[in-house]
């Protein structure tokens, strides 16, 4: 079976020496060395100044909009995974969204201004299987009428932008840490900030609100990693530049395979160092997309629809049309991509396709 993505596997021997050293320990959870030595060394991998490592990806997410005592509503995009969308309704406020730009998939910057009203107290926006949101414009944006931005960055970890991580963008940035992911700790997140003050809200938020073994800070709720989550992602980061370097030559052949012959679905910004998170590909209609994939099914290659379906189509928010979204939801299909997979495992792919 050829899925979507598999997790990269550092050598069993590297990640069962730091295993050994916990057994030893007896130290498996509660922010131990492990989860502060990963943060230390992904803050220096990726130069970003504070980070808070967190048992799943949405948590940072509902912290974030915890931490910036966000009411009312939150202008969000349709396109991404539903975790985007969750978090705002989860947390007791009203996602308003805004279509997408149909080059870039990411939201379309030219019609926030719109959505703003009175209730309006914040922007989370999701830079799309890496590529990032037009954050100057959104940037402007939230200064002008002084909101909040979060990113919604699950897909970014290596990505660069005009020079730096694009976690650096936005008062908060969360990643995802899941086993599918470019880099993962089996499960896992993360929140990015450059606001001490904002950090430490979140940081205790994250703990229970603890200050000390009696004392709490404020309110808060059990987003912690454990060691052994920790330990995986200490074995993989020092891997991150040959699985992106791989991934770039499975995206290079791709490319060199399809030869135009299908549509790649997003155009890159300028100013981006990519880290070849997702190869998805564009089709004219959604019965050739189905057909495809059932196609793909038979020779045991299974690529996935993601994102779909668009998010303001759940049963649980105010229905709004969404027309490119809601299109692209249709159209797009993501194919398999991880460092191990095979050249002609993808020739054979795209002769199917």
């Amino acid at each position: 079976m050829i899925p979507v993505t598999k997790s990269f596997l550092p050598p069993i021997e590297e990640y069962q020496t730091l295993i050994q050293k916990l057994w030893k320990s007896g130290w498996l959870t509660n922010r131990g060395v492990m989860v502060k030595e990963l943060e230390q060394r992904i803050n220096a991998y990726l130069g970003t100044k504070h980070m808070i490592a967190m048992t799943n990806g949405t948590l940072p997410l509902q912290i974030a909009i915890k931490a910036l005592n966000l009411q009312g509503e939150i202008i969000t995009t349709p396109f991404s995974y539903v975790a985007t969308t969750s978090s705002i309704v989860w947390e007791g406020c009203t996602p308003v969204f805004v279509d997408i730009d149909p080059e870039y998939l990411t939201i379309d910057e030219t019609k926030i201004e719109a959505a703003i009203t009175k209730k309006t107290t914040a922007i989370l926006a999701t830079h799309v299987y890496g590529n990032p949101c037009n954050v100057d414009a959104i940037e402007s944006i939230a200064k002008k009428y002084d909101l909040k931005v979060i990113y919604d960055a699950a897909h970014c970890f290596g990505v660069q932008y005009k020079g730096q991580s694009i976690f650096n963008y936005g008062d908060v940035s969360t990643c995802s840490f899941h086993a599918t992911k470019v880099f993962h700790t089996g499960e896992g997140g993360a929140a990015f900030c450059n606001d001490e003050a904002l950090y430490k809200d979140m940081y205790y938020h994250h703990n229970f609100g603890h200050s000390g073994p009696e004392s709490f800070y404020n309110v808060g709720i059990n987003a912690k990693m454990s060691e052994l989550q920790a330990a995986m992602g200490l074995s993989v980061l020092p891997y991150m530049n040959r699985i992106i370097e791989q991934r770039r030559i499975i995206v290079d052949n791709y490319d060199k395979l399809i030869d135009g012959k299908v549509k790649f679905a997003f155009n890159k910004r300028k100013g981006l160092e990519w880290n070849y998170a997702y190869y998805p590909i564009l089709f004219d209609s959604e019965e050739i997309l189905l057909k495809s994939m059932k196609q793909l099914n038979e020779i045991g290659v299974f690529p996935r629809r993601y994102f779909n379906p668009s998010l303001n189509q759940l049963p649980y928010v105010k229905a709004v049309k969404c027309e490119i979204s809601e299109t692209l939801t249709k159209l797009v299909l993501c194919l398999p991509l991880y460092p191990e997979l095979d050249g002609n495992i993808q020739k054979n792919i795209v002769n199917n396709l």
